[in-house]
């Protein structure tokens, strides 16, 4: 049985920690297996979004595993073995496509830095968020660059440096979360809004999606600079010109992916 198991349905790719008897704990055979299940759907056509959620209801992730650390192969083994968590976070910003977030239960350390990873995040009301490294002695140091380009400043260091979990409902407060619903009504709500972004052009969606990642960390200037190229580029697409006539002639646009 795999710890990871990837499903595709109306076009949506889903992604499945399945490791609940471990609170669906990162090991580094999870943490290849999503790089290799992102990879495949990155690369099929059938995909237009991604779901990454988990088994069970008691976690969404609760971060690394910690037995990795006493069956790795000396410290350097372990040092490279935390080198694949950094290829798993670079690989879901590289992506085409968009990736949502599915968490119920706790999202704790790698497991908060893997969802706020996401586009979007939809939790259930009674999941929780939190970095609890600071109370054995440790320092999120892997999911910081997560956290400091996610939330704000002030809110990051606090998660960081009491070890607090937060609500749902303060997670989205403080822009962790997207949106929160019933427990029952989680399954629902992230398929639906997979269904709804997925709807549009995944050539536009690549575009713009690439756009954003592309040009978080640059001057405000070079920014304009850069989004004033990809606008061009954008409006050259095919699926723009058919955007734009679907909606003068009061139509469903037919999007060719181009």
């Amino acid at each position: 049985m795999t710890d990871v198991v990837s499903e595709i349905r109306e076009g949506v790719g889903f992604l499945t920690i399945d490791r609940p008897e471990r609170r669906n704990a990162l090991s580094a055979t999870v943490v290849q297996s999503l790089i290799e299940g992102l990879r495949a759907f990155d690369s099929n056509p059938d995909v237009k979004v991604v779901i990454l959620q988990s088994s069970g209801e008691k976690a969404f992730c609760a971060g690394g595993d910690l037995s990795d650390m006493q069956a790795a192969d000396g410290m350097l083994g372990l040092h490279w073995a935390r080198g694949g968590f950094a290829e798993l976070l670079v690989q879901m910003q590289k992506l085409s496509k968009p990736i949502i977030a599915r968490v119920q239960g706790q999202a704790l350390g790698g497991g908060f830095g893997l969802a706020l990873n996401c586009d979007l995040v939809v939790a259930g009301r009674s999941a929780s968020f939190g970095t609890p490294e600071i109370k054995v002695g440790l320092f999120p140091m892997m999911i910081m660059a997560v956290m400091v380009r996610n939330l704000g400043r002030k809110a990051a260091m606090e998660l960081m440096l009491t070890g607090e979990r937060i609500s749902a409902d303060e997670a989205k407060a403080i822009g962790a979360v997207n949106r929160v619903v019933e427990d029952s009504d989680l399954d629902e709500a992230v398929f639906e809004l997979a269904k709804k972004v997925g709807g549009f052009s995944p050539a536009v969606l690549r575009l713009g999606r690439e756009a954003f990642y592309n040009t978080q960390d640059m001057g405000f200037e070079e920014a304009l600079k850069a989004l004033h190229s990809e606008l061009s580029i954008n409006v050259m697409c095919e699926d723009a010109s058919e955007g734009v006539m679907a909606f003068i002639e009061g139509r469903k646009p037919e999007w060719k992916g181009r």
